[in-house]
Formats: C-alpha cells, sequence, structure tokens
C-alpha cells in the first residue's frame, strides 16, 4: 500500500508530500447531513507552512481518497499540529432561504451550487419535480438532505448528495456499488447486529393537506393494522403541499409505510480497509447466523470511518436499516 498525502500552499503555490510527516490519519463519510472529513495529525517540524483554505489531497495507490481543504489546526508545544479538512460539501452549510417551484432536487443542487460558487460533479436526474419547495431557515445542506428525504418518500428512490472528487454529486446507491465482498474470512474483523422499532419504524403514516377553505387540514391515513397489533401505534405525522390530491396523498403514504413499516436490522463493522469505499455505496456483506437472519446480500452503507497508521488500513462502518 502506497499512501500520498498532498498539501499545497494557495498563496505560494508551493505543494509538499508530507506522508513521510504523518504518522495517522483519517477520512469520515455519512450518507445524510455531513460534509466528507478529512483529519491527520503532522509534525511540523520540517518547516512546512500553511493555513486555513490550503488544499489537502489524499489518495492510496494512485486512487483518490479525499480532496478537500484545511479548516482547522491546533498545534502543541512540540510542533505537533492535528488538522482536521472538509470536501466541498461543507461549504453548503451556508445558510439562505429558497424559493423553487417545479424543480427537481438535482436542479436545487446546480442552482445552489452555482450561488455557492461550488463546482458540480456528476449529478443525477431524479425525474421527480416539486410543484413548490419553500425553504427559509437552516443551511443549504440541511435543504438537499430534506428534499432527498422527500424525493424518496415520493418515489420509493434512494440518492446520496456527495463530492465525488470533481464537484457536489447525487448519485442512486446501485450506481455506486463497490466490488468487494465482507464477510467471515474476508475483510471482517468484527461486528454488532441491533434489531429495534424505536428510531426509524412507523406503521402508520397521518399525512396533512392545509385547505384554505375549511382552514382545517385535510387528513389521510394509512396504516398496517397487524403490525399496530403487535408493536402499538407508532404514527408518524407528514405536512404534504397543497397541490396533492386525494389520490397522490394515499400513494404517498403506502411509499412511507413501506419504507418504515418494519423491524429495521443494522450492522456495525470493523473491518480490515477497502480504499475508497464510502457512505452512500452499497457492499456485498455474507455473514451467516448474524442473529435472526443469515445476511448474504448488498447492504447500503450509512456511516464509513478509515484509518491509516503505521501502514496500516482499518475502517468500520454502519448499515442503513437493512
Amino acid at each position: 500500500m502506497k499512501t500520498q498525502l498532498l498539501l499545497q500552499n494557495k498563496a505560494s503555490g508551493q505543494i509538499w508530500e508530507i506522508s513521510n510527516c504523518v504518522q495517522t490519519c483519517s477520512w469520515e463519510t455519512e450518507r445524510t447531513g455531513s460534509p466528507g472529513k478529512f483529519t491527520f495529525t503532522l509534525n511540523a517540524n520540517g518547516g512546512i507552512g500553511f493555513v486555513e483554505g490550503d488544499v489537502v489531497r489524499f489518495s492510496v495507490d494512485g486512487q483518490l481518497q479525499f480532496y478537500g481543504w484545511v479548516f482547522t489546526k491546533q498545534k502543541d508545544r512540540y510542533g505537533i499540529i492535528d488538522v482536521t479538512c472538509y470536501d466541498r460539501l461543507r461549504y453548503f452549510k451556508a445558510e439562505q432561504p429558497y424559493t423553487f417551484y417545479d424543480q427537481s432536487v438535482s436542479d436545487m443542487i446546480k442552482q445552489i451550487a452555482a450561488d455557492l460558487q461550488v463546482d458540480v460533479g456528476n449529478v443525477a436526474d431524479t425525474g421527480y419535480k416539486f410543484p413548490s419547495y419553500v425553504w427559509e431557515d437552516g443551511t443549504c445542506l440541511d435543504l438537499i438532505g430534506e428534499a432527498v428525504q422527500k424525493t424518496l418518500l415520493n418515489t420509493g428512490d434512494i440518492y446520496v448528495f456527495y463530492d465525488d472528487g470533481n464537484g457536489a454529486a447525487l448519485s442512486r446507491p446501485e450506481d455506486m456499488i463497490s466490488n468487494v465482498m465482507i464477510g467471515e474470512k474476508s475483510y471482517l474483523l468484527d461486528y454488532t447486529y441491533k434489531t429495534d422499532i424505536d428510531e426509524q419504524t412507523y406503521n402508520s403514516i397521518k399525512l396533512a393537506r392545509p385547505n384554505e377553505e375549511t382552514g382545517r387540514a385535510d387528513v389521510v391515513v394509512v396504516e398496517d393494522s397487524a403490525n399496530i397489533g403487535q408493536w402499538g401505534l407508532l404514527q408518524l405525522y407528514q405536512k404534504v403541499d397543497e397541490n396533492l390530491n386525494t389520490a397522490q396523498m394515499q400513494a404517498r403514504g403506502q411509499a412511507s409505510l413501506q419504507y418504515y413499516n418494519r423491524r429495521m436490522r443494522t450492522v456495525q463493522v470493523s473491518a480490515l480497509g477497502v480504499p475508497g469505499l464510502r457512505a452512500g455505496q452499497m457492499v456485498m456483506m455474507k455473514v451467516p447466523g448474524l442473529g435472526d437472519i443469515n445476511l448474504d446480500q448488498y447492504v447500503l452503507l450509512d456511516k464509513v470511518s478509515h484509518t491509516w497508521e503505521n501502514d496500516k488500513h482499518t475502517m468500520n462502518f454502519t448499515t442503513a436499516p437493512i
């Protein structure tokens, strides 16, 4: 394994290859809500000069892992510097109100990226346009995350917003499948398996549509009486656009119920490192006798954390609900 860690001073244009000065570094990604994060610890006694905003590029065996910018430096009395960097999604933490009409989340990303002067990578066309979308309070990253979630509830399709190395990107996990298999005798070191109906499980979906004529909300409820009998009533309340008709509300309720009305299974994994594996990708896992199931399927990665230390590469990840 050959690593390359480049640090470029923007002001001078000078580039340092600092992998020999770094004992440990890590790269973290999450499927929703956070930019990619890269941290490393640097012995600065070699006269390396850099400041916030300078460029960092990390590769393994020629494959780009992270491209981003220095945001935080912390130095101790012995010249050891802890550095925190983020990718392009960090700039989407800007707060700005938006109103969109007849636009998809793909259109939103391109418009917001242009406003924030952020490069755009491969942005998939979701095919679903919101009649209207008003955002008044919160970050642009939260706006896009919410729009992606509402696209899922209206279409059943999952999309991942991330930095693909060239710019802000949007892809389906099915288009980001890893070619490795993780299981016993294949990368897997340890795991924890959890089942629950506590965090993301709902067996009743209540949708409310504003009605200006009556001054009250029109309500549609879609539920699973059998699971209500087993688990009790677990209700999710959603406000929907006033332009949706009753049939569209029913369809959205059914899509939401299909997604949320299940016992959630998640796996936390410790494994040997797979270069480039990031949150939002799908990877094949085979773990016989996992618990109540024999795991033999592709899983969606919710969080992934890589660590490179003393020429050893390990990773930890958490799957999205199985």
